[in-house]
């Protein structure tokens, strides 16, 4: 699979269950671990914990092999699809990390940033 059949794959699993306030990152200029970055909220552990399983169990079907932390805890799950990683968060420790603002910067060197 590539990258964007990936990415796709993790777009469906998280709609079919509902995730919230799904963003996209597209970190393939910002670092060479990834293409895609994805964070979604659940609204609960155990809508975290169902969203998570279900992605796993649909990466698996397609013959991914996914690594996956903070399954048990269900307050930040991370699953890495290489190419694609996941991050699906209760809104506490989204509002608390905020990754996106980690991740989400201008990647054009700073002269090119001033043309706008």
């Amino acid at each position: 699979m590539t990258p964007d059949d990936t990415l796709q794959l993790a777009l469906d699993a998280i709609e079919e269950l509902k995730g919230e306030s799904t963003r996209v990152l597209d970190v393939a200029s910002l670092t060479p671990i990834t293409d895609y970055m994805i964070v979604c909220n659940g609204r609960s552990a155990r809508h975290v914990k169902r969203l998570g399983e279900n992605l796993v169990q649909r990466a698996k079907g397609a013959g991914l092999r996914p690594r996956v932390e903070g399954l048990a805890e269900a307050e930040w799950v991370l699953i890495d699809l290489s190419g694609v990683v996941v991050h699906i968060m209760q809104p506490t420790a989204r509002a608390y990390y905020q990754l996106e603002k980690l991740w989400d910067i201008d990647a054009r060197p700073p002269e090119q940033q001033l043309e706008q």
